[in-house]
């Protein structure tokens, strides 16, 4: 069965899990939602809280990573690494991430062990320990993640030079993993002081999905967190990026096999005060699976089979974000005998085909049935659904945009996407980063490791 049938059969098939949200708040402010999802015995547990990357100040990058890391340390009730035995101990797994927006922490079970998870998630919401002891064994790992994600990386190393050059002002320019110098000069006051500033159920979201009643969570929620108090959070400045005036560019020389080019242009982000909803952000959408999302999409159509001028190549766009501001990007590695700057004229050569004359009602029916159905395989899973909620609400978007991001995306036409092609793809918001390769010396062993709590 060819995939555009095979996707719209799956499409027809009924989700059977209950897709309505239930939510409630505490009078502390602790915000609570729960998705009802009796398919399995089992149940999601996530704690979000609204503090990134976005929200660090020069000299203390990474601390929002930094705090994650430590809340495995213990609390005054609990000593380090006690968290993770008790969830394995009751049959679950649990783990946590960072983000520019937002860093949480999520624990899957089976249905009747959540009572475990609400209790020591209230309980290092307010009684973390963070120890020097613990922080300068912590501050090592973090330095260690930071040369093994990044410094041992070269494309790695290239996405975080694009957001520094694309964000001058904006702290996306910023790695959530942090500076390495900014790690190095860390202590355990900075992880402290962070924790205190924003680790309180009014800067906090749980959101709960699998084989559970809303209510009687709502009353485990009252139960384990009610009584913790409300903090003064820090006021949160606006912030913008400036206009760009031309396009950015730079080179970085790193030891890699092949070279590569990651290449964006600014892009707009759903408003989240309008009530009014803009069709240029889901034209972008639908215009990332054109370019990217299938083996026949056009990218990998005309320049990795027909043309054989890069090896691999893709497109990527986020609509959504609490810090109101985004890209639309391309990323490629050049085939051994293409030059990066007919590789990049040959990326700019298919947005410009966009511009001049749009996509054939055959590819917009084809990608958008293949973006519908990944919307539908994400809320069709338990923890993605709950992830779905956690990272809008506290982005600053109601959950609810969910409900009609179908049918906005069954809206755009042919001419929506040749609009903002035109509008978004000019070289003034241009940002492009290349690799320049040097040798690999095979002797050297890899500088960092990856973590794991």
């Amino acid at each position: 069965m060819k995939l555009f049938k095979l996707l719209l059969l799956l499409l027809l098939i009924p989700i059977t899990g209950n897709a309505t949200v239930h939510k409630h708040s505490l009078d502390n402010g602790l915000k609570i939602f729960v998705k009802e999802d009796d398919r399995a015995p089992i149940v999601v547990s996530q704690v979000w809280y609204r503090a990134g990357s976005l929200d660090e100040v020069s000299g203390k990058t990474g601390v929002a990573h930094l705090l994650e890391h430590m809340m495995f340390k213990g609390t005054k009730t609990t000593k380090p690494g006690e968290f993770s035995k008790i969830i394995a101990a009751a049959g679950g797994r649990e783990n946590a991430f960072t983000g520019a927006d937002y860093t949480c922490y999520f624990q899957q079970l089976e249905k009747s062990q959540l009572p475990i998870s609400l209790k020591m998630e209230a309980d290092r919401m307010q009684n973390l320990v963070v120890s020097e002891e613990e922080f300068e064994k912590e501050i090592k790992v973090v330095m260690e993640e930071r040369l093994w994600r990044t410094d041992d990386n070269p494309k790695a190393q290239a996405n975080e030079l694009f957001n520094t050059i694309m964000f001058h002002a904006h702290p996306y320019g910023k790695p959530i993993v942090g500076w390495m110098n900014d790690l190095e000069n860390m202590t355990h006051k900075d992880a402290e002081e962070w924790y205190k500033n924003w680790y309180g159920p009014n800067n906090a979201i749980l959101v709960v999905a699998g084989d559970v009643k809303a209510s009687e969570v709502f009353k485990m929620a009252e139960k384990y967190f009610g009584k913790i108090p409300p903090i003064v959070l820090p006021e949160r400045k606006p912030q913008q990026e400036p206009k760009q005036n031309g396009t950015r560019t730079s080179i970085l020389k790193a030891p890699s096999k092949l070279s590569y080019v990651q290449m964006g242009y600014r892009a707009p982000t759903l408003d989240k005060n309008s009530k009014i909803t803009s069709k240029d952000q889901f034209a972008l959408e639908v215009l990332v699976g054109i370019l990217s999302q299938s083996s026949s999409a056009r990218l990998t159509q005309n320049l990795v089979r027909d043309s054989r001028l890069a090896l691999n190549v893709g497109a990527g766009y986020s609509m959504v974000n609490r810090g109101n501001e985004s890209s639309f990007e391309l990323y490629a590695t050049p085939s051994e005998t293409t030059s990066m700057s007919d590789l990049i004229a040959a990326l700019k050569e298919e947005l410009n085909k966009i511009k001049r004359d749009g996509v054939t009602d055959e590819e917009l029916k084809r990608i958008k049935t293949i973006v519908i159905a990944d919307d539908v395989y994400q809320k069709d899973s338990v923890f993605n659904a709950a992830m779905q909620i956690g990272q809008l609400e506290t982005q600053g978007y109601s959950h609810e945009i969910l409900e009609d991001y179908i049918k906005n995306i069954k809206k755009v036409t042919s001419k929506d996407i040749q609009s903002v092609a035109s509008k978004y793809f000019t070289d003034d918001t241009l940002t492009v980063v290349t690799i320049d390769p040097q040798p690999l010396d095979t002797s050297k062993s890899k500088k960092g490791k990856p973590h794991a709590h």
